[in-house]
């Protein structure tokens, strides 16, 4: 049996491909709204009639944008094995540009949610996600710099996937404008929809990968 072969017959290695797979959609799926968000950093183009009512806009949306676009670009290099490993100086400074965006980020998203247009309903689903999405990557960063890696590890996947929310929001909208829902209503489910999944979905693969662990330990 070649090599090639032999690598793809190894346990785990299916495993492997879909998080490859995986982290190659979430990378191009953070990319392209972070890019797409920047433009409201440049003042280009029409702002969306939900952001224009916020009476906290100026001058907390290009704040917020502009933590939250570059925490989605930088965050899926923090996730290569060959980074961490080969490039350790590379890995330590874009984690901590990552975590200045992401905390800069949420408190400018604290701001507009206080601001929000759609009712307190969404000022609670988005003023908990940015107080939560703060707070897990202060943790990422606290455990950085006392050297518990494992640690680290897992509160930077919190982080991220929270930092994810801006991907799933846009995800959901397009459907949200398919029902026969009045999209103000829609859009106070999906303050907390846009996170809440992403969240329990980190915290599924976080416990079953610590069984996993204890297991091959045993």
């Amino acid at each position: 049996m070649n090599s090639s072969r032999a690598d793809a017959c190894r346990p785990g290695a299916g495993l492997t491909v879909r998080k490859g797979i995986l982290w190659v959609v979430g990378t191009l799926l953070a990319a392209a709204v972070a890019l797409f968000s920047y433009r409201y950093v440049l003042g280009i183009g029409i702002v969306a009639p939900l952001i224009v009512d916020n009476t906290q806009r100026h001058p907390w949306l290009v704040v917020h944008v502009a933590g939250a676009a570059t925490a989605l670009l930088l965050g899926p290099l923090q996730f290569l094995p060959r980074l961490r490993a080969r490039h350790r100086a590379v890995h330590r400074w874009i984690g901590r540009t990552y975590a200045v965006s992401c905390l800069v980020g949420g408190a400018a998203g604290l701001m507009l949610a206080l601001g929000t247009s759609t009712g307190r309903l969404s000022t609670v689903g988005f003023g908990l996600l940015a107080v939560i999405w703060t707070l897990t990557t202060a943790m990422a960063w606290r455990y950085a710099l006392k050297r518990n890696f494992v640690e680290h590890r897992r509160w930077m996947i919190r982080s991220f996937v929270l930092t994810l929310a801006a991907v799933t929001l846009r995800l959901y909208l397009p459907v949200a404008e398919l029902l026969p829902v009045p999209i103000v209503d829609s859009y106070r489910a999906i303050s907390f929809l846009c996170w809440i999944p992403n969240l329990i979905a980190a915290e599924l693969y976080l416990r079953a990968t610590a069984r996993g662990s204890t297991g091959t330990a045993a």
